[in-house]
């Protein structure tokens, strides 16, 4: 009997799976999800989970997530980052509780979906860094339920319609890089519940800041930075009790900050940098926060008050850098009990850095470069065991280093270059994690200390300009220092020898007693015996006066073949100066003797001539001499060239060093043997595939972004063209030429450009009448190269007429006729690859825009040019003929 029910118990549990799964396959929820998927073009197979054939219930498919309660239901989707596109289909609505929506991070290219808005129960859709494109509809307002809008990073553009003020429920609110324009409207008296704000890097959003923010109580964050807000900073903002984070940095604001704000108790982060603020910073901002005070790059004016400063005992970060600051800095910053960073080099102010430094006990950077701070380095400073960089050249500092200003035990970076410190450099034992060090232009005395030698990682070290004695340790050779100047001292004895032979001759001249193999000094031997034998004495005299004759031969030879040389070169005159940044091992004389007319590369551009020279170790060098060079000094050309060389970029090329005299200046570049990009289009043969030139395309504008975004000081290029765009071995193209701005001076760089022509093609409609420089001259630029990679043609080719015309005006002449945008694409690319090639002439059309607000960042830029990749990819795949290695 118990056999027998225990035989029925089976077939009724495996009657129930058979149902249960057969139930599963053809369940209303299953069928909702197969519908969605057959939308979306998958390439990487995500989805593949996605089936009615799995064993696996629809609630462990990829991305999806489940109620815990029955029935059981699909309440979250989310399928980021998994280079979907296609088209996002309305049928997920079916899902009767979904409420969570994730598509982040596809390439989904469509407008807002505003089908979206059946699904009744759905709170939160995020669409961030997809292709989204069009305007915001006024029927925004359909989404009522929503509480979470996440369209960042896209391409939408257009005004902000009132109907989002509509959305009452919403808590967060994100529409941060794209392209929106116009006025931001009144519309946030109604968003009371809103939490977070972001219109962040909308460069076109061009508008002062609503004064009805302040009525967003319960409002923590308000993102609005790197857009176009004008206007002064509304003291409405009073009414933010809850905010945590403000940024309204990289905008154009104008005026005073608000007194008002003084009262926003919990503030965490508060970032007005880069605007166009003015006036004494307000009284009592400070009190009770957590701030994150980065106001760099304005150019503000007055002080920052002392009052109340004090009282952010919860301060971690204190950023008012690159402004225009005068007055005492506010020294309580110094002593918070929380506070990491501490910047605020490129101002005017004053003031002492005082003893109570101390108690900053999780400080870990300080920068005060280029301001008016004096008094003494305080001893305080030594038991910050947090501080890793402390960097205060360019000011007013005096008096003789405290023996403990390098205890910190994980202290990387030290420079105080440009005070007036004296006394002797204490014996550095504690930071062994020292990098680097610089005490160029001080009054330091006494000499180099030997503990320097037993720093293991101490790689750059800069004590020139100083008034050392005595001679180098000789344990600094074995350190890997990259930069060794010692230069402009009184140091005497002999140099070690990889000290030599590893750096330039530079970095020791200045010390007349210093001798080695190479200096003008040789280093006698002192140790070899003296005798008295009068033969001896009469022998060794001969000897001495004839080699003195025969070197006086040699020097005289050698002056007459140099002058001849130099002849070659318009007879450069002067007294050189070099600074290398790499062990380059040449002199200033074997550069000029290797700058001929045989190792010319051509005609040169603009700017100078460029010569291909030698190194005695036979790697080659790019040598470009900067003609019409400016008044600027040695000390300020020197700073301007090193800012240059600091840059670290696979798409823009290394400067390796320089050489300059009153009249002259050379950069030496590193040496690209492929030539330009401007050589290869305009040959004859040029057959470069289109996946090569989209992917020059990309590191071009990575580089100019680079320039503009990610380095610090921020740069312009000023000159992109393709001739400027040099190309190594696998084609991966680095930008020359750049900022040259800096090292020519302002008056001297627009007048040799324009030698060239105001209307040369690579220059913007409003070059011919605004010459201030901008990014968007840069951005101009780039698109006329993104033409001529498209087209294959010249940026500036001759017709059938032998008229001269420009490539943006043909290009918008070929792209009003019927199928002129064919005609624009370069026929030696196969038709497989059309699309996207006229993805990046919209591109390119866009950068060149009449109007400079309409043309995108490059950031932007590379964002469009990275989504044509996978098209090219598809292509390449479709395409038998074409050859999917880089060409030789």
């Amino acid at each position: 009997m118990a056999t027998k029910f225990c035989t029925y118990f089976f077939i009724l549990s495996l009657t129930f799976t058979i149902f249960n799964l057969t139930s599963q396959s053809s369940s209303p929820e299953t069928n909702t999800l197969l519908t969605f998927k057959a939308s979306i073009q998958d390439s990487n197979n995500a989805l593949s989970t996605w089936s009615n054939t799995s064993s696996n219930h629809y609630c462990n498919w990829t991305g999806i997530s489940c109620s815990n309660i029955e029935p059981i239901s699909v309440t979250s989707i989310t399928l980021q980052s998994l280079n979907l596109s296609g088209d996002i289909s309305s049928s997920i609505c079916d899902l009767p509780k979904l409420s969570y929506l994730n598509l982040a991070d596809n390439i989904f290219n469509q407008p807002i979906p505003l089908h979206l808005s059946q699904c009744t129960f759905l709170e939160t859709l995020n669409l961030s860094s997809n292709l989204i494109w069009g305007t915001i509809p006024s029927q925004i307002s359909q989404f009522g339920s929503l509480k979470v809008l996440d369209l960042s990073r896209n391409h939408i553009e257009g005004n902000i319609p009132e109907s989002l003020g509509s959305l009452k429920n919403l808590q967060v609110l994100k529409i941060g890089s794209n392209l929106l324009s116009g006025n931001v409207p009144a519309i946030f008296g109604n968003l009371t519940k809103l939490e977070v704000l972001d219109f962040s890097q909308n460069q076109y959003l061009v508008s002062e800041i609503p004064e009805d923010i302040g009525e967003l109580g319960s409002l923590k964050q308000l993102l609005l930075q790197s857009s176009s807000f004008q206007g002064e900073i509304p003291g409405s903002l009073v009414g933010l009790h809850s905010l945590t984070h403000l940024d309204l940095s990289e905008n154009n604001l104008t005026g005073l900050v608000p007194k008002s704000l003084a009262s926003l108790k919990n503030l965490v982060s508060f970032d007005v940098s880069q605007n166009k603020l003015s006036g004494p910073f307000p009284n009592g901002i400070c009190k009770g926060l957590v701030i994150n005070l980065s106001l760099h790059t304005n150019t503000f004016t007055g002080s920052i008050s002392n009052s109340s400063i004090s009282e952010c005992e919860s301060l971690e970060r204190f950023q008012v850098q690159n402004n225009g600051f005068s007055g005492d800095f506010p020294i309580e910053i110094f002593s918070l009990p929380k506070i990491k960073l501490i910047r605020a080099e490129n101002n005017r102010f004053s003031g002492q850095i005082p003893e109570s430094i101390s108690k900053a006990v999780f400080l870990e950077q300080v920068q005060f470069d280029n301001n008016s701070f004096s008094g003494k380095i305080p001893h305080g400073l030594g038991f910050v065991k947090s501080l890793y960089r402390f960097s205060a050249s360019l000011n007013h500092l005096y008096g003789e280093l405290p023996p403990n200003f390098c205890d910190s035990p994980v202290m990387s970076i030290v420079n105080l270059s440009h005070n007036s410190l004296s006394g002797q450099i204490p014996q550095l034992k504690k930071c062994r994690k020292l990098v680097s060090l610089s005490l160029a232009d001080n009054h330091v005395t006494g000499e180099i200390p030997t503990s320097l030698s037993e720093l293991p990682v101490l790689t750059y070290l800069d004590l020139s300009d100083n008034n050392l004695t005595g001679s180098i340790p000789q344990g600094l050779q074995n350190l890997k220092l990259a930069l060794f100047n010692v230069s402009f001292n009184q140091l005497s004895g002999k140099v070690p020898y990889s000290l030599i032979s590893g750096l330039p001759a530079s970095f020791l001249e200045g010390n007349p007693d210093l001798c080695g193999p190479g200096l003008p000094n040789s280093c006698s031997d002192d140790d070899m015996p003296r005798h008295h034998n009068s033969g001896l004495t009469i022998l060794t005299c001969t000897l001495i006066s004839l080699a003195f004759v025969v070197g006086t031969g040699f020097v005289v030879g050698g002056f007459v073949l140099y002058r001849r040389s130099c002849k070659g070169n318009d007879n450069e005159v002067g007294v050189w100066r070099s600074v290398f940044f790499y062990p380059l091992r040449i002199t200033e004389n074997e550069l000029l003797i290797g700058m001929n007319e045989k190792s010319s590369l051509g005609k040169g551009g603009i700017f100078g001539k460029a010569y291909v020279v030698s190194l005695p170790s036979g790697e080659l060098v790019a040598v470009k001499k900067l003609v019409n060079f400016g008044n600027q000094s040695s000390k300020s050309l020197k700073a301007e060239v090193k800012t240059l060389a600091r840059i670290r970029h696979k798409n823009v090329v290394k400067i390796l060093g320089f050489c300059h005299s009153d009249e002259s200046v050379f950069l030496i570049y590193e040496y690209l043997n492929e030539g330009s990009l401007g050589d290869l289009i305009s040959s004859q043969d040029f057959q470069l595939q289109w996946g090569v030139r989209l992917r020059i395309a990309i590191g071009v504008a990575q580089g100019i972004a680079y320039l503009h975004k990610d380095y610090v000081p921020h740069l312009l290029h000023r000159n992109v063209k393709s001739n400027n765009i040099l190309l190594d071995a696998n084609f991966e193209p680095k930008l020359t030429d750049f900022a040259l701005d800096r090292v020519l001076g302002e008056a001297a760089f627009l007048s040799t450009l324009d030698s060239e022509g105001a209307s040369s093609c690579y220059n913007a409609p409003e070059y011919g009448y605004n010459k201030k420089p901008t990014e968007q001259l840069d951005v101009y630029s780039f698109g006329v190269v993104l033409l001529e990679l498209v087209s294959g043609r010249q940026a500036e080719a001759t017709e059938s007429n032998d008229a001269s015309l420009d490539i943006v005006k043909w290009v918008r002449r070929k792209v009003n006729i019927t199928n002129g945008v064919q005609q624009v694409l370069d026929p030696r690319i196969s038709h497989t690859y059309h699309q996207a090639m006229i993805g990046a002439l919209d591109i390119a059309l866009s950068c060149t825009s009449v109007v400079p607000e309409k043309r995108p960042s490059m950031v932007e830029v590379i964002r469009g040019l990275q989504s044509l990749e996978s098209r090219t990819c598809i292509a390449n795949l479709q395409d038998p003929n074409e050859e999917h290695s880089i060409p030789v």
